[in-house]
Formats: structure tokens, C-alpha cells, sequence
């Protein structure tokens, strides 16, 4: 059950192979609680979606006949908000990874409400659906002439004594430029920050990388001083920061969803082995072995450290709100 594939009658009548996960991504491409929703429930509903593969652009069939998590990626999670009870009532489970920048005065983020008005929409969803549920990402973490390291240190510790205790954790990488010809067009293009010969500056060098860690660990440190331990992280980042107190994330992450989703013992069997557990003849589940399966997946050129592989679902479209670095 893991990923099966099996056959499903589309909307046409035509019966077709799907693959059936039981965890997906919504999504890393495209923001779909923020400009799809409708359509993410709409199409549960129907039972499964199609996206085109961008590299082949071979259309695929997901089905949400397994489906128990579903993962969440958005800046702005409010147009979702009213669908969440659907998800309840067919006991899907579902946390948010929502991004809770302030480029505002650079002009990164079109199309995404106020830092204020984005700041109450992710206390809203916190109180509604608990805190653990809910990672902010302050991400990428990006130099420009106007913006210094310390400079993005204190835009977190604004934004993060706004969330205080509406979260658990908070996950951060540095933005790649040298290595993506697409970042350093758009850099160029769409901004007024940068040339063709200096936009690899962007990128934050290794001084500036250490000044900001340490700046995160004197912050982390004053909030726990407070009472919120929240826990920090870098998302696919090669860079072993345990010195700081900072962790490596796990986007996909079996062991939080193990933590949360305690209550459902098959879902936490899978989380364990990756395989669904099949019941004996008077119903019991089998014992959880005692070796857990530890993944590494290969994307974007990164290791990520022990995630689970979900199925990723996305639209390309041009209205999406989008980092105009990425």
C-alpha cells in the first residue's frame, strides 16, 4: 500500500493507472492552500488529480485512495482555512510548512498579503489546528546592500516574537545563487539589487553564514529564557550546525508525524517500516520492529537527511505567489 498503483475511472470514463501514495506533498512548486484550494478539494473529492511531469511532460495519475497525510507548503495558508474539517471528517491527517518571510521592502514576494496580516493568518491556523502542527520557515535567507546579516536577524526576531508559542520550530536555509543560472538571472532581472557582476553576493558567504547561526543561537537561547523552546533547523543544508544548536530538517518528516499522529498505530507502523501493516485473523496489528528504515533522498542537488519520499503534487501556472530569487 505504500505507493501502489492501481486503476481508477476518470472524470471521462476511462480507466487509468494511478499511483496511490499514502503521504503527498502539497506542494513544493506551487502554492496550493493559497491559490488552489478549491481545486485540492475538489479533486479529493473526485478521488484523484493529474499534473504533467515538467521534465517529460508526461501526464501522471495520483490517486487518494491511501492517502493519510497530507503535507502542506504555502505563505499564505488563509484560503484554505474553511476546507480543513473536509480532511478531519475523513480522518486525513495534515500539518503546514508555511514560509513567514519579510522581503517587503525589497519587493521578493509578489502577490503575498502584509507581514502583519500574515503573522495573525498563521496564529489562526496554529490555534486551530495546535502548534506542533504548524513549521514556520523564514526561507531562503537571502544578503543584499540593504540587508545584512544582522539585518535578517533582527526580521526574524520580530516575526518570531509575534509567533511566540505558536510554533515549535523554525527551519531556514541560505539561498543558493553560484550554483543556479535561473536564481542569477532573476536576481538581475527582477530586482534593482544586483548586476550580472556582483550577484553572487547574494549568496551569503562563510563569515556572514557563521555571523547569522550565532546570531540564531543567542535568539533561540532568548526565547527559551522566555518560555518558548522552539526548536531550529536547516533545510537542505550540507553545513553541520550542532555546535549552535541548530538541526538538520526533515521536510517530510516520519519522526514528527509519528509524534503527532501517535493516535493512528498503522499510520505509525508505515512511518516505522514503509510498509503498511496487514492485521491478523482477530484484527491485531504486528509488533513494531525494532530497526526503523532511515531514507536519504537526492533533491536539488542536496542530501536530505532521513525524509520520507512523498508524491508531490503541483500545477504550473503563473499566478502563484513566488520568491522572484528562486
Amino acid at each position: 500500500m505504500a505507493n501502489d498503483r492501481l486503476h481508477i475511472k476518470t472524470d471521462s470514463g476511462e480507466m487509468i493507472e494511478a499511483s496511490a501514495p499514502v503521504i503527498i506533498s502539497a506542494s513544493r512548486s506551487t502554492d496550493i492552500p493559497a491559490f488552489y484550494a478549491k481545486w485540492f478539494f475538489n479533486r479529493l473529492a473526485k478521488g484523484y488529480c493529474t499534473w504533467y511531469n515538467p521534465f517529460n511532460q508526461q501526464k501522471m495519475y495520483i490517486s487518494f485512495k491511501n492517502c493519510k497525510v497530507v503535507v502542506f507548503w504555502t505563505k499564505n495558508p488563509k484560503p484554505i482555512l474553511p476546507y480543513l474539517h473536509i480532511l478531519d471528517e475523513m480522518d486525513i491527517h495534515y500539518y503546514f510548512q508555511v514560509t513567514l518571510n519579510d522581503y517587503a521592502n525589497e519587493g521578493f514576494e509578489p502577490n503575498v498579503p502584509s507581514v502583519d496580516e500574515r503573522v495573525e493568518t498563521f496564529k489562526l491556523l496554529s490555534d486551530k489546528i495546535g502548534k506542533e502542527r504548524i513549521i514556520w520557515r523564514f526561507d531562503p535567507l537571502i544578503i543584499t546592500p540593504s540587508i545584512s546579516p544582522r539585518e535578517l536577524l533582527t526580521r526574524i526576531w520580530h516575526i518570531g516574537n509575534k509567533l511566540k508559542s505558536y510554533t515549535d520550530k523554525l527551519v531556514f536555509s541560505f539561498v543558493d545563487v553560484k550554483a543556479y543560472r535561473k536564481v542569477q538571472n532573476n536576481l538581475v532581472k527582477e530586482t534593482k539589487f544586483f548586476t550580472k557582476e556582483d550577484v553572487e553576493n547574494a549568496e551569503a558567504n562563510h563569515a556572514q553564514r557563521i555571523e547569522i547561526v550565532q546570531g540564531l543561537q543567542k535568539i533561540r537561547e532568548a526565547w527559551h529564557n522566555q518560555g518558548w523552546d522552539i526548536t531550529m533547523a536547516t533545510c537542505a543544508e550540507d553545513i553541520d550546525l550542532k555546535s549552535y544548536g541548530i538541526e538538520h530538517n526533515r521536510c517530510i518528516d516520519g519522526e514528527l508525524m509519528k509524534h503527532i499522529f501517535a493516535e493512528d498505530k498503522e499510520l505509525v507502523y508505515y512511518l516505522h517500516t514503509l510498509k503498511w501493516p496487514e492485521r491478523d485473523i482477530f484484527g491485531r496489528l504486528p509488533l513494531i520492529p525494532q530497526k526503523k528504515r532511515i531514507l536519504k533522498i537526492l533533491d536539488n542537488a542536496k542530501w536530505l537527511l532521513a525524509c520520507i519520499i512523498p508524491v508531490d503534487i503541483f500545477v504550473y501556472t503563473a499566478m502563484q505567489i513566488q520568491v522572484k530569487i528562486a
